[in-house]
């Protein structure tokens, strides 16, 4: 039998399987969610003071979020709790509000409002099709740079820096989303120190993965507060994190950290949108975080021992079936939430729609790239998390199998 064929045979018995699986979106599953169940009854009747003395039912407390909540994610930031807002659920909103003031008021030192010009957005791919979206709503073009195991490509970034209309990037710095890469001390420094057009050059760091380690040797995240100080740029920097995958996803706390300038500034404008955050939701993270046994270190090793056995399924499936073939290559991420896989033919979206006959969802081709349009259509972003170790595996052998089908089909035409 011919490649094409045995290829073909392979995919109609999974075909026939019926099977219903989801490797689509970086969700924490079930058992991650257990792990924080007792967030939903820490909070009781009789403590709603806070030990600064605010009242949780009240109004009050200010708009940068408890302070004791500050000082819990000033430390997982490493940064000074005046350095700190903590908001409602969502990074994500709190990465909104910054550039949408931006746009409308400029930001601390800006010259003028972002929209009085046609701003653009330095963003890495593949990268986080959020991030894109997000930017495009809000008027932002794209210039795009690719992702390395050093960080964004700084030879790239300081080339498009010289557009007086780029006011910036936006990338996930930790274990980056897909591929999982972390950025270097040394393209820290450069960014930090980078010598841009725009006077208000800002690096918007979505550190989502920052504590979200799989393996004994963690990657070391950067300090983009610390060393644009260091550089002479003290307000460049803007960090955005959450515990949507440390305790409730689209439940939690969203965070953010800057120069104490910049949070004075930014926290001005966000109290006429606001009086603040749920001050009972960040009372009840700041108590459990507190008292977990061996606090979030101790937490996210949990989480590791659930997820770190679904990165190695994915390894084993792809390393059976598609190892020396040539057909593949793939990461092996330090953290994160996913594994970004690129087929060697453009055949990333016949994969998807394969996969998606026989019964498997993946991330749609192209969705790591703006506007859905990888230039190689090669990139599939895998997502493991969710899904039990045993669906994962069979999950991964479907998509093999797609992936050697889709390329003996380029072989006949």
């Amino acid at each position: 039998m011919s490649n094409f064929q045995d290829a073909k045979a392979e995919f109609e018995s999974f075909k026939a399987m019926g099977l219903n699986l989801n490797m689509q979106r970086g969700q924490p599953s079930d058992a991650d969610f257990d792990l924080s169940n007792d967030l939903l009854q820490i909070v009781d009747p009789d403590n709603t003071v806070t030990p600064s003395g605010i009242e949780i039912r009240n109004y009050g407390g200010g708009i940068a979020g408890l302070p004791e909540a500050r000082e819990l994610f000033a430390d997982v930031l490493d940064v000074a709790s005046s350095e700190v807002i903590v908001g409602n659920n969502a990074s994500l909103e709190l990465q909104s509000h910054v550039l949408t003031w931006a746009l409308l008021r400029g930001l601390k030192d800006s010259p003028k409002p972002w929209n009085a010009g046609t701003p653009k957005m330095i963003v890495t791919v593949p990268g986080y099709d959020r991030h894109f979206t997000l930017l495009q709503t809000l008027g932002f073009g794209l210039e795009t740079v690719a992702i390395t195991e050093e960080g964004p490509d700084m030879d790239a970034v300081e080339r498009l820096a010289q557009d007086p209309s780029v006011k910036g990037i936006l990338f996930v710095p930790t274990y980056s989303n897909p591929t999982g890469d972390t950025i270097s001390a040394e393209n820290t420094k450069r960014l930090a120190s980078l010598n841009a057009a725009a006077p208000d050059f800002t690096i918007f760091a979505d550190d989502a993965y920052r504590v979200h380690h799989l393996t004994d040797t963690p990657h070391t995240p950067p300090k983009f507060l610390q060393t644009c100080k260091e550089a002479g740029h003290p307000d460049r920097a803007y960090v955005f994190a959450s515990t949507s995958k440390i305790t409730f996803g689209g439940a939690g706390l969203g965070y953010m950290a800057s120069s104490e300038a910049n949070i004075n500034y930014i926290s001005k404008l966000l109290s006429v949108q606001s009086i603040g955050p749920n001050k009972i939701e960040q009372y009840r993270h700041v108590k459990f975080l507190q008292g977990y046994p061996g606090g979030l270190s101790e937490l996210m090793n949990d989480h590791a021992k659930i997820i770190a056995p679904k990165f190695e399924a994915v390894y084993e499936v792809l390393e059976r079936e598609l190892g020396g073939t040539g057909l593949a290559s793939w990461k092996k991420p330090d953290g994160g939430y996913f594994i970004s896989l690129d087929t060697t033919k453009p055949v990333a979206d016949r994969v998807v729609e394969l996969a998606k006959e026989a019964g498997v969802s993946l991330t749609p081709a192209g969705a790591t790239y703006p506007n859905g349009e990888d230039p190689n259509n090669s990139n599939i972003r895998l997502a493991p998390t969710r899904p039990p170790v045993e669906e994962v595996r069979q999950a991964m052998e479907v998509v093999a199998a797609c992936i050697k089908l889709a390329s003996a089909e380029t072989e006949r035409s």
